[in-house]
This record gives C-alpha cells, sequence and structure tokens, in this order.
C-alpha cells in the first residue's frame, strides 16, 4: 500500500521531499500535486517506473503523450533542440505556469521516447512539485490523473485519490485541494504556436 504523507507548499519539508526522491530513484510511482491538476509521476530515467505508469495508462510506452515536468528552462535543453529566440521568450514569459509547452525532441531523450519527434515540457508553479525536480536532479515523467465520475474530469481531493490509488502507486502527496483544470497545452515545434488544449494557462503570453 503508498505511502501518504502531507507537504505544504509554502515551506515545503526537506525531509518530506527527500522521502519522495528516495521513492522516485527506486522507481517508485508518485502522486503529487502541481499547479493545476493532480499528476501521476516517476524518474525520467527509470525505465521499469516508465513501464508501470504506461500499463497503468494502457497505453504502448512510445505511444505515451507524457509531459516532462522540469525545474526551471535550464531542464528543458536538456531534452529539446536548440529553441529560437521567439520560442524562448514565450516560455521565459509563462513559465513557471501552468502550461505543457511541446517542443521538438532531440537525440538525449530515454531511449523509450526517441522515437518521438516532439516532447512536453512542464514547469509547474508549484514547489512541491519544483523542489521534488531539483533534488532529484532530472524531470519526473507525468500524466494527469483523471476521474472515473462523468461530471467531474479531475480528482481534486487527496485523500480521496489516496483510496483510489493506494494499491497501484508507491507514494500520495497531500499537498490541499488539487485544482480541477488542467494545464493550457501549446504547440511550439512549428513555424507558429499552436493552441492544442485551453485550459489554465491564459494566450496573454504569445
Amino acid at each position: 500500500m503508498a505511502e501518504f504523507i502531507r507537504i505544504y507548499e509554502d515551506k515545503p519539508s526537506e525531509a518530506s521531499i527527500k522521502k519522495v526522491v528516495e521513492v522516485l530513484r527506486n522507481g517508485g510511482l508518485i502522486i503529487y500535486p502541481t499547479d493545476t491538476v493532480y499528476g501521476l509521476g516517476c524518474d525520467i530515467t527509470n525505465s521499469r517506473a516508465l513501464e508501470r505508469i504506461a500499463k497503468i495508462k494502457d497505453i504502448k510506452l512510445e505511444k505515451a503523450n507524457f509531459s516532462f515536468i522540469c525545474n526551471d528552462l535550464s531542464h528543458i535543453s536538456d531534452y529539446v533542440k536548440q529553441i529560437d529566440t521567439a520560442t524562448f521568450k514565450i516560455l521565459k514569459r509563462a513559465l513557471p505556469g501552468p502550461y505543457t509547452f511541446i517542443l521538438p525532441g532531440n537525440n538525449d531523450l530515454p531511449k523509450e521516447f526517441r522515437k518521438k519527434k516532439t516532447v512536453g515540457i512542464r514547469v509547474p508553479a508549484n514547489n512541491i512539485a519544483l523542489e521534488i525536480v531539483k533534488l532529484l536532479g532530472n524531470p519526473i515523467v507525468s500524466t494527469s490523473i483523471h476521474d472515473d465520475d462523468e461530471v467531474i474530469e479531475y480528482s481534486t481531493d487527496p485523500e480521496l485519490i489516496f483510496e483510489k490509488w493506494q494499491n497501484k502507486v508507491d507514494l500520495v502527496i497531500d499537498g490541499g485541494y488539487g485544482d480541477n483544470v488542467a494545464s493550457t497545452i501549446i504547440d511550439l515545434s512549428g513555424h507558429e504556436p499552436e493552441v492544442i488544449r485551453e485550459g489554465k494557462g491564459s494566450l496573454d503570453i504569445l
């Protein structure tokens, strides 16, 4: 059964963040808060954990559109091709924030994602998520957790999330109530920015 720990976003406890990172390094799956909906994540460098997430989502790993949760813009350059000034300015304006940007992937992507031409990058404005990635030292691969309820698309109550997911993941973070509006997805891999999904992030950044 998963561990359930409370972390406060305004001042995440160092010991709690260490515990989360230990779980990730050991190939564990975590559910954690972002600036939008709660996410299901694992260490980008752990093949076994990536397979586990793909299995939970019932998709083939190489076909999965997972987001890479980064700590800042410097992490992004590890996995995406050289970006032009206009693209960089958009990223700088928007991040950290409730956006997922689709960018052209480079040859340093983990082997599981090398067939993909693009990757989705997130730098959420949430201290818990950012501190986890910072201490881990590399991005986490993430996907939103959906609710089975037809009215509510995303679960917002950490205790209910824990009830539902406790036998599928290794650790659930209670970071307070989540949002039920997902990130805005913007494709920056072409000549012009293309809005794929309008979510929480405003389009004024374009």
